[in-house]
């Protein structure tokens, strides 16, 4: 299990390892409009799961969602910090 925070470390390290076999260096290659997409695509199936699915279902579609918002911040080179200043 990981934090928020442990999750993203480790997400920047293979974004800045520029490993090619990596899915998430090529989702991030892939850019923002790609990675937006795939944001509103998870945000619509957590959604969806939260009103007709089980609780871990849910919370599987959220962690997913999770992902693919750091995943758009590291495309558009945001930091953890950049986002905590706005909570």
């Amino acid at each position: 299990m990981k934090t928020f925070d442990q999750l993203f470390a480790e997400l920047a390290q293979k974004v800045a390892a520029d490993d090619p076999s990596s899915g998430t260096v090529r989702a991030v290659r892939d850019g923002v409009h790609a990675a937006g997409k795939k944001v509103v695509e998870e945000a619509s199936e957590a959604w969806m799961a939260a009103e007709h699915e089980s609780g871990e279902r849910t919370a599987e579609e959220i962690s997913q969602l999770l992902y693919r918002v750091q995943v758009l911040m590291l495309t558009r080179g945001l930091t953890l910090d950049d986002v905590y200043a706005h909570l």
